[in-house]
């Protein structure tokens, strides 16, 4: 069974998320705000495919610290965020933090479960590679991408990659010194049903290069194609 958390603390948003969650076939489990949801977590052993998380949330710790918390331990849960279109800057916060995507409020059952499947289908893939043993990998100069744990070396030492992340360069890899464009990254990454905006690919963008360029300002390998996107250069 595909399994959710959704942790928001107004009833009636958390009630309509949980419906149509359970009609598109997720098996949901409910969190009134991010303490609850970080407890469920851990009682679960980490056991969702799937976080969906309220920023705005009483307590100790709001939508932001609980996907700053689950990220750490986790690569691969698929983190989405709900925000209101005001929270921008907290947008960037939280995908900076980790976070797979956001849905803005007021949002319809088809965007947020056109969300949900997308994220679902990264989890899903990454699992069956895991579970086939699968051992491809990509190399491209001091870079090696390992698709079975998903796991980037360079000079041969590890980076860790979101799911997000993985698919990105696993992206660039197959695509060596070609502009891509940021639609075509935001349709193959997210998929052709993506609601949202490019710029959450430049966010993206943004976290890689902090793990893997030596100086990030001054990018050497993932590369600016000014009105265009981006492009690798091992």
């Amino acid at each position: 069974m595909k399994k959710i958390l959704v942790a928001e603390d107004e009833q009636t948003i958390r009630e309509f998320v949980v419906i149509n969650l359970k009609r598109a076939g997720y098996e949901v489990t409910e969190a009134e705000n991010g303490d609850q949801a970080l407890s469920l977590y851990q009682q679960e052993n980490g056991a969702f495919d799937v976080v969906i998380l309220d920023i705005m949330m009483p307590g100790e710790h709001d939508g932001l610290s609980v996907c700053r918390e689950l990220r750490q331990k986790s690569g691969s849960v698929g983190i989405i965020l709900l925000t209101a279109k005001t929270q921008e800057m907290d947008k960037v916060s939280g995908l900076m933090m980790g976070a797979d995507d956001y849905v803005t409020k007021p949002f319809s059952p088809s965007e947020l479960v056109a969300r949900v499947d997308a994220i679902y289908r990264r989890v899903a893939i990454a699992e069956m590679r895991t579970e086939n043993n699968f051992r491809e990998e990509i190399r491209s100069g001091n870079f090696s991408l390992n698709l079975r744990n998903r796991a980037l070396m360079k000079d041969g030492g590890p980076i860790e990659l979101t799911q997000v992340e993985f698919q990105i360069m696993e992206y660039f890899f197959s695509n060596p010194g070609k502009a891509l464009d940021r639609s075509d990254i935001l349709k193959h990454v997210w998929g052709d049903a993506y609601y949202g905006e490019e710029k959450i690919v430049d966010v993206n963008i943004r976290r890689l290069r902090m793990k893997i360029e030596d100086e990030p300002s001054n990018p050497k390998h993932i590369v600016t194609v000014w009105g265009l996107g981006y492009k690798w250069e091992a």
